[in-house]
């Protein structure tokens, strides 16, 4: 099994717990920003941590949740009981030096996105109505977006994080693209862990991450639940044929923006979907 793939360690509590020390491997040698944990939690249980020296997102994925952050109460968060309903979460942002508690209310799926944090902005509650949506790519390539936290909303230091709905046959982070040099404006360097599900649960999908010169090339199956490594390259997506594909992207580098560039062999589709003679 590839390292870029990370499988969840169960059904219950902490599945997912990647961190820039635990990440990094043979292919992935130089994570240093982005951390992401998911924690399945029963109606009742808790999960608290300190921050530290990261910044979090929490995205409260399916069920409802008491939340908590420093000395503020958000009371009951939530509502999409099913990923799938394809509404938008409820998301809480908290800054690096201060503490975070989740209580859940019903059966919950909570994502935690992590990176170095510098003190720039406050504890918030981000709502659904926060929260935009649109539609991306044509035909085939169709995928609906909910941008959560990217550079034009100014909500944290470090994070982008955004969730993708893929329908089932589609392809998605296609054409394939790249953000893995640090060259802005041309190009932003950033890490990014894609946490996949699929509907039906026993479904699967594919990604692939492959960098310009094949020195690195992998293919996944990627089950529900499965988490991604994206350390550099190109990175598409593909959703067979009756199963509905989500995954929810955390990035993460030096500079606060999204720029990358597709693959030169590829560029076409963009350019022909564009009009572009």
């Amino acid at each position: 099994m590839s390292e870029l793939l990370i499988k969840p360690s169960g059904q219950s509590g902490t599945v997912i717990n990647i961190t820039p020390e635990n990440a990094k491997g043979p292919k992935t040698p130089n994570w240093n920003y982005v951390g992401f944990a998911v924690h399945q939690l029963a109606a009742g249980n808790t999960v608290a941590e300190a921050t530290g020296d990261r910044e979090v997102i929490i995205v409260i994925v399916e069920g409802r949740a008491e939340l908590n952050a420093g000395d503020e109460a958000f009371g009951e968060c939530g509502g999409r009981m099913n990923v799938f309903e394809k509404t938008k979460p409820t998301c809480l942002y908290v800054p690096n030096g201060s503490n975070w508690r989740a209580r859940a209310t019903t059966d919950c799926t909570l994502a935690i996105c992590s990176a170095p944090g510098k003190g720039g902005h406050p504890i918030r509650l981000i709502a659904p109505d926060d929260i935009g949506s649109e539609v991306r790519g044509k035909g085939a390539n169709t995928r609906h977006i909910h941008p959560i936290a990217m550079e034009d909303f100014d909500v944290a230091d470090s994070l982008l994080v955004t969730e993708v709905f893929t329908p089932s046959g589609n392809w998605s982070s296609y054409p394939p693209h790249r953000h893995d040099e640090d060259d802005y404006p041309n190009m932003t360097y950033l890490e990014e862990t894609y946490y996949h599900r699929l509907n039906p649960a026993q479904g699967f999908g594919f990604q692939r991450v492959f960098t310009d010169d094949h020195s690195l090339d992998e293919t996944m199956a990627v089950s529900n639940g499965d988490v991604v490594l994206v350390p550099k390259g190109h990175h598409p997506c593909g959703a067979p044929h009756g199963y509905d594909m989500y995954y929810l992207n955390v990035m993460a580098g030096p500079l606060r923006k999204w720029r990358f560039q597709n693959h030169r062999d590829h560029e076409w589709i963009v350019e022909r979907d564009a009009g572009i003679s």
